[in-house]
């Protein structure tokens, strides 16, 4: 089976996608799936509690005093409903969630088509179903046909449009033998012919994998979301505790305490703010990467991509543009600049190399006139050459290229002038000083008199705003780390314009491997990208690996996450959404903590106001009664819940700040606002739940 797909939607949170999570909400009753989250679980318990007792209440004579305060004929009605509402909303979250991942998951499935596959057999081809394909299959597959396993290109090069998974109209190239091998089932193929080597079994592909992991139900909890869940439920133990030591100490004192108000107590001291949007924050966190076309194949990954200190980025295509660009013309022995310019222009005409494109480029800006066409025979480049030229019809040569090699053709005949060769060493020297390539332009007239005309200046050009990325990253506490294969000089030259904090240049596969090893022993947690098979080690063992799509299947196997649209500079959003996904939930805990001291003040004095009237100083809501202060309590515990859903999915905007200064934050913001909340709005639900019969 092989799948064309739309890309990836971008959904926000709606009432269409509210209404549509209804009905997952009201499934998720099931004891069976509540156990997993314990302080829902309680909650559930108790609705089920309240709401025996209310039924019960007209054949046990009606409803008992509490605390010394008679309750009113609704009040356990009124607390078992309004647990039901809190447990709906709680599964409401986490089904809003999921759904949005659902949603895309199915969009890819209604476009599953089994696609006829070309296999070679013996040097021959035979029609076989994508669904037959084995493991280790060679398939053929020619313009216009749907590419149908995902595999790598063993022979030929092709163009192929990828824009049904990454949403981009452009088309790649994929092509055997290097880094850019890897191919997805149901892709196109637009030009030429190309050999697919399968490596994935049908009902295992990447897309396979990619509706999988976009379903937010399949999602596996996080080590710290099972920490957090593991502190949610030891703390709702130690209130159940309380609440059973409550009844007796009132007994004691001649106010008995129902078993509905002891209950309302109960859910109002554990956190269940934070209980019922646990669940739909993590989801929620994957969602963001699948939004930007990155797929993690864990949630584990995209928390730990919140925690990374160190990030390993490759130099060509990441921190540059990974063209060589032309950025200026150093002439010598007195040649005039526009002159060099010109001759330079004249041998890249025919060069399409982006080096040779950036020449022409750079010297058309310069305001330099040049030929529609190449005035000449080309003489190309090779590598036993090491240069490439022009041959005019006047019998005059130009020639660009290597120092070495355009000094010999100079000298073919005769010796330099010794000061010319200083001079030039010179302009090499200062070009390569800052991590350039240089490249001599000379030329030789009709009578065979050479000149040496000057030097080009090509330079890896970093990307603009990349420095300031990397600033706003050191801001976060991360440091950066650029690795290539390049010599030194130009290394740190590189690394210095582009405000990294460290470079290892002319790194292998093994030494990409130990600095991450040495970096994760120093307690750091190690973030790089990769797309070659050499990379596969260094990936597998970074705490996020980011393979890209175009890269080789070795390297999105080693990998925790794949980058569909291939883009190595996306590992900082990377870093970014992991470290939202951890304040979302740092905040909404904190938020939820709060929460519940605020309801302290409205439900204690009410349970006890008839027998410590001393209490009623606690009481500085001013609520109109016991039962309408216990119930408002409940009712505005429920609604917060869905009030924050919209939070939880779109998460805490995230600043670069310290890990000091977003606590401080978040203290103020979200503790503050957590502990006023409560106050506001409970005072304003009793207002309208004392003008009820009773209240």
């Amino acid at each position: 089976m092989s799948t064309t797909l739309d890309a990836p939607k971008r959904r926000s949170f709606d009432t269409a996608a509210l209404a549509a999570a209804v009905p997952g909400a009201f499934r998720k009753l099931d004891p069976r799936l509540m156990w997993r989250n314990p302080v829902m679980f309680l909650v559930l318990v108790g609705a089920v509690l309240t709401t025996v007792l209310a039924v019960a209440e007209p054949f046990l004579g009606g409803p008992q005093s509490s605390g010394g305060t008679e309750t009113p004929v609704s009040f356990t009605a009124g607390i078992a409903a309004w647990l039901w509402v809190t447990v709906l909303f709680a599964n409401l979250a986490e089904s809003v969630a999921e759904g949005r991942g659902k949603a895309q998951a199915d969009s890819l499935r209604k476009t599953r088509t089994s696609t006829t596959a070309h296999r070679l057999v013996d040097g021959r081809l035979e029609e076989v179903s994508s669904a037959d394909l084995r493991v280790g299959d060679l398939v053929e597959v020619v313009a216009g046909r749907l590419i149908p396993g995902d595999g790598d290109v063993v022979e030929g090069i092709a163009s192929v449009d990828e824009s049904a998974i990454t949403g981009e109209s452009a088309p790649v190239v994929r092509e055997s033998g290097g880094d850019r091998s890897a191919v997805t089932g149901g892709t196109r193929v637009l030009s030429d012919r190309i050999v697919v080597r399968i490596t994935a079994k049908p009902g295992e592909t990447f897309v396979d994998r990619m509706i999988g992991l976009v379903e937010g139900a399949s999602r596996q909890k996080t080590p710290n979301e099972i920490a957090l869940n593991i502190l949610l439920a030891s703390l709702s133990i130690v209130f159940v505790v309380v609440c059973l030591t409550i009844n007796p100490i009132a007994s004691y004192a001649a106010a008995p305490v129902s078993l509905p108000v002891l209950i309302a107590l109960l859910v109002c001291l554990i956190p269940t703010t934070i209980g019922a949007l646990l669940s739909a924050i993590g989801i929620a966190g994957m969602d963001r990467l699948v939004q930007r076309n990155v797929l993690a194949m864990s949630g584990r990954a995209v928390e730990a991509a919140g925690d990374v200190t160190t990030l390993l980025l490759d130099k060509t295509g990441t921190i540059t543009y990974g063209n060589r660009r032309a950025s200026g013309f150093l002439p010598v022995d007195g040649t005039a600049e526009e002159e060099l310019t010109r001759f330079a222009a004249l041998t890249s005409l025919a060069d399409a190399t982006p080096e040779g494109q950036s020449i022409v480029a750079l010297a058309a800006s310069k305001g330099v006139r040049l030929p529609e066409s190449t005035p000449g025979e080309i003489v190309p480049f090779t590598a036993q050459t090491r240069m490439s030229g022009l041959d005019l019809p006047d019998g005059s040569e130009v020639r660009k290229g290597a120092t070495s090699a355009v000094v010999a053709w100079a000298e073919s005949e005769r010796p330099l002038p010794s000061t010319l060769l200083a001079e030039l060493e010179e302009r090499v020297e200062s070009v390569s000083r800052t991590g350039g390539t240089p490249l001599v332009v000379a030329a030789r007239d009709r009578s065979g008199a050479v000149r040496i005309l000057g030097v080009v200046h090509l330079k890896d050009v970093v990307k603009d705003g990349i420095k300031e990325r990397f600033a706003e990253l050191r801001a976060m506490g991360i440091r950066t780390v650029m690795v290539t294969g390049d010599n030194r000089i130009t290394a740190e030259a590189i690394g210095a314009e582009a405000g990294v904090d460290e470079v290892l240049a002319e790194a292998t596969p093994e030494q990409k491997l130990e600095l991450i090893r040495r970096e994760q022993a120093g307690g750091n947690l190690v973030a790089m990208t990769g797309d070659g098979t050499n990379d596969a080690p260094a990936l597998a063992q970074a705490d996020v690996g980011v393979a890209m799509n175009t890269g080789t299947s070795a390297a999105k196997e080693a990998g925790n996450m794949v980058d569909l649209d291939s883009d190595p500079t996306k590992l900082i959003d990377i870093v970014r959404i992991g470290k939202q996904l951890l304040i979302t939930r740092g905040a909404l805990t904190t938020f939820s903590i709060a929460n519940d001291v605020a309801k302290y003040f409205a439900i204690i004095p009410a349970m006890f106001a008839g027998v410590f009237p001393g209490l009623a100083l606690l009481n500085v809501m001013q609520l109109s009664s016991p039962a309408s202060a216990i119930l408002s309590a409940i009712v505005f515990n429920a609604l917060v819940i869905v009030v924050l859903i919209p939070l939880a999915l779109r998460g805490v905007r995230y600043r670069a700040a310290s890990a000091s200064s977003i606590l401080g934050r978040n203290l103020l913001v979200y503790g503050l606002g957590g502990l006023v909340a409560p106050f506001i709005g409970i005072k304003l639900i009793d207002l309208v739940v004392s003008l009820l019969p009773g209240f």
